[in-house]
């Protein structure tokens, strides 16, 4: 397969939004890419679009909004992963030669049920089988974590302070406000341990990103050359317990690393998956940051935070971006790239060179995307 680039990212500011729709978000981050780039719709050559939940045609309403240029467009739902299908996807038909520039496109627009409150009684219903949610679900693995590894509440709460601290020198977070360890702690509980802060919120955006080739982005001039090393997607695998997405995180990023010919002691920053604040934490394991148990360490000793050795979510994290679901892979891609460029503003990592970005979609799907100025 040829290299491939990213040449152009845009995004729509998440949040709630009365006044437009999905196709809205969409038409925005698309012309905010193509403006990036230097390009215009009729250059697309190929689309693939990610949204979740909202019909089977979002990309064709996209992009009757911006023009009937006849280019054939590949409509994506894989869950909280539909962007970074829509990514990949947009990548191997540049990488395989069908194509030399491609779109790759999300957007979404859902409601609160994700933010539901849930008793004690109502989570040992779910544990029985009655029910499900998916805060409750995230809530139970911290429970596991505390028991196994005796991980106190606050490690959880130092994630979420980290977490807003990005997204407040975020303009296109959701939420775009520091908070204290007091004020995370004391929110309203969700599904105990997890408090509000300690979890993402719905809305609704859009975000986008063009690929190429090198030579094409060399003659658009426009930024430095932003190299998709690899793109790695894995399925479901059977492991012990309900909760497994550590485990495909692990076996997604094994054969990320063996591609790309690079190690989680190369990385200069990651986005990951962090529905809640103690989900992150998991995925350092996972990635290969720390051995098992010693992640509250890295969150404790300042590590994965602002100035740490390898800053995680540096626009706020699914926390504090927001997740709209069909657009959130491609908003890590969004923020990667700015990083890699040196165009990250107040929250841009030093001489940022290989990042990686990690997308779990409910089903159960991982990707793991590993890129390189």
């Amino acid at each position: 397969m040829r290299e491939v680039v990213v040449a152009g990212v845009g995004m729509a500011r998440f949040g709630r939004y009365d006044d437009k729709t999905y196709i809205d978000h969409g038409v925005e981050a698309v012309q905010a890419a193509l403006a990036d780039a230097g390009l215009t719709w009729p250059e697309i050559q190929k689309a693939y679009c990610g949204a979740c939940g909202i019909g089977g045609f979002a990309g064709n309403q996209i992009g009757q909004e911006l023009g009937l240029t006849g280019v054939a467009i590949v409509n994506v739902d894989n869950a909280s992963a539909s962007g970074s299908s829509a990514f990949r996807q947009a990548y191997h038909a540049v990488a395989e030669e069908r194509c030399d520039i491609a779109m790759a496109m999300g957007t979404g627009q859902i409601g609160r049920q994700m933010t539901t409150p849930l008793s004690k009684g109502a989570m040992m219903k779910m544990q029985a089988g009655a029910q499900t949610n998916a805060m409750t679900i995230f809530a139970l693995v911290a429970q596991r974590r505390m028991h196994k590894y005796g991980t106190k509440p606050e490690v959880f709460g130092r994630i979420a302070v980290k977490s807003h601290w990005f997204g407040a020198r975020n303009p296109y977070a959701q939420f775009q406000r520091e908070a204290t360890l007091d004020q995370i702690m004391s929110g309203r509980m969700i599904a105990d341990p997890l408090t509000l802060y300690m979890c993402c919120p719905s809305g609704d955006g859009g975000a986008a990103a063009v690929v190429t080739t090198p030579a094409i982005a060399k003659r658009l001039g426009r930024h430095p050359l932003v190299r998709v090393k690899t793109s790695v997607m894995k399925g479901e695998v059977w492991g012990d317990g309900p909760w497994t997405m550590d485990l495909l995180t692990e076996l997604t990023a094994k054969e990320a690393y063996e591609k790309a010919g690079c190690g989680p002691e190369d990385f200069d920053l990651l986005q990951l998956h962090d529905a809640t604040a103690n989900e992150e934490l998991e995925y350092y394991e996972a990635l290969g940051l720390c051995k098992p148990g010693d992640a509250d360490k890295l969150v404790m000793d300042g590590e994965v935070g602002p100035g740490g050795r390898i800053p995680v979510n540096t626009d706020g994290g699914l926390i504090s971006r927001g997740h709209p679901l069909g657009p959130t892979g491609l908003a890590q891609t969004w923020e990667t790239v700015l990083q890699l460029r040196g165009e990250a503003g107040a929250r841009q990592v030093p001489d940022a060179k290989l990042a990686a970005i990690q997308m779990i979609g409910a089903g159960a799907v991982c990707f793991m995307t590993i890129l390189e100025r």
